[in-house]
């Protein structure tokens, strides 16, 4: 192996394995909150999982927008800016608080679209009170997305990893505290699931900014100085690039969402059977998320120093390493299908058996589509690493919306496919993105590599 690509899969991965760490914590968290909601009771769960559903469709929007945070940062500090990197952590700070402000007064007043949407009344009621204090965790939620990007985008990853994982950790125990009533605490049902959220959530992002103000490896950026006077300039850049950035996620989001929706058309089995599998995959998903971070985060990094070709190399073994660990996901699932439905619903009880046997045929239709996920959102995050959001805002409505949506209803619908035609439409939308983004990112590097024509004969002789 060359030397510049051994040296560049040692610094992809040595950012990418705390990242990656970080994004299961996540998963964690909100693994316990949907356990905790079932302790509560089924009527608990559906009313939970609805208000979840929500925070999580209009949290997922404001993730991508601040995913801009990290990027810029990346770049200006492979150009060696320490002003300008300071400047966009705290003006991501206030982006966040911004974006958590407006969210947290939609979440608070969505009952009433809810209801238009055919919302069963209990539901409605117990989804609100979920929403009552999870809104409260919108501040330190988004706070701690945009402040994680500054350490990793500099090469400092550890941090994130520690407080995810303890703030993963405190939830869980918190959840099971007051769910009991424990040390003579309420039991305060789903309020109480949203308030440990909430705690987590704010103490993770204290705890973060602390470490950040405290350690000596930051102190070039002094984030305290300034910190009250947000600059137009740095947000409008954080706008710029965050925004399309946002849409994709939310248009990706919204092919997930549509599939869901047909499953529910095709009945409870097939519903509960895509709920397993899809919470399978976004599992496995985790690990191409946090190489796309890191890929990003690197070629930032390069293109920031003017390393055009170190950028070129970095998203190719980005893409490349993703796309080798997700065909062992894809190998897994068709190999051990049954086992990893397993994990999620007892396989030998007689009342799941519809069930587990579509999850896992579900499951062989995900062994396809796990390759073709990873490589888009390893695409994507290299795009994002050149400044770029509009061009996979493009792709994602093209490929998502224009292409896997209409697939996915026409195999599941009228070809009569059942649920695999919906997850078949999910592999195409997929797919599409995978190869549209990848030839993207080619695209672009090509043209930025290309050398420049001489403007006129005088340029030619100076």
């Amino acid at each position: 192996m060359p030397h510049a690509v051994r040296d560049e899969l040692t610094a992809l991965f040595r950012l990418a394995g705390p990242l990656i760490a970080a994004q299961l914590a996540h998963v964690l968290m909100v693994f316990t909150d949907t356990l905790m909601m079932g302790k509560l009771g089924p009527a608990e769960l559906a009313a939970g999982g609805l208000g979840a559903a929500s925070y999580s469709f209009i949290s997922i929007f404001c993730v991508g927008v601040l995913a801009a945070v990290g990027n810029l940062i990346a770049i200006r500090h492979g150009a060696g800016d320490t002003a300008g990197v300071t400047r966009l952590a705290q003006n991501g700070l206030w982006l966040a608080w911004g974006l958590a402000l407006a969210c947290g007064l939609l979440l608070w007043n969505l009952g009433p679209l809810l209801a238009y949407f055919g919302q069963e009344p209990h539901n409605i009621e117990g989804a609100m009170q979920f929403l009552s204090t999870l809104v409260f965790a919108l501040p330190g939620y988004l706070g701690f997305m945009a402040l994680r990007g500054f350490p990793a985008a500099i090469g400092r990853p550890g941090p994130v990893m520690a407080i995810s994982i303890g703030g993963a950790l405190a939830n869980f125990v918190l959840n099971y505290v007051l769910i009991h009533g424990w040390f003579g605490l309420p039991r305060l049902g789903l309020a109480g699931i949203g308030l440990v959220t909430a705690v987590v959530a704010n103490v993770m992002t204290l705890l973060l900014f602390l470490h950040l103000l405290r350690h000596p490896a930051y102190a070039a950026y002094p984030l305290r100085q300034g910190l009250l006077q947000p600059r137009l300039a740095e947000l409008k850049e954080l706008l710029r690039l965050g925004l399309p950035i946002g849409g994709t996620y939310a248009v990706e989001s919204g092919m997930f969402a549509f599939a869901a929706l047909c499953m529910g058309a095709i009945g409870s089995h097939a519903l509960a059977a895509h709920q397993v599998a899809i919470m399978s995959v976004y599992v496995a998903f985790m690990v191409p998320v946090g190489i796309s971070y890191a890929t990003t985060f690197r070629i930032g990094q390069h293109y920031g120093a003017g390393r055009l070709l170190e950028a070129r190399r970095a998203g190719r073994l980005g893409i490349g390493s993703g796309a080798v660990l997700m065909l062992g996901f894809a190998v897994l699932f068709w190999l051990l299908p049954e086992q990893v439905v397993g994990l999620f619903l007892d396989r030998h009880d007689p009342q799941f058996a519809a069930v587990v046997a579509m999850a896992v045929s579900l499951l062989a239709v995900a062994a396809v589509f796990e390759l073709f996920d990873g490589i888009q959102t390893i695409a994507m995050g290299a795009i994002r690493g050149l400044k770029d959001g509009k061009t996979t805002l493009l792709v994602g409505i093209g490929c998502y919306w224009v292409i896997g949506i209409p697939l996915a209803w026409a195999l599941a619908f009228p070809l009569g496919w059942g649920a695999e035609g919906v997850w078949w439409g999910l592999a195409g939308g997929l797919a599409c993105a995978a190869v549209g983004l990848t030839l993207g990112f080619e695209w672009k590097m090509g043209r930025m590599l290309r050398p420049q024509p001489v403007a006129d004969a005088e340029a030619c002789l100076s």
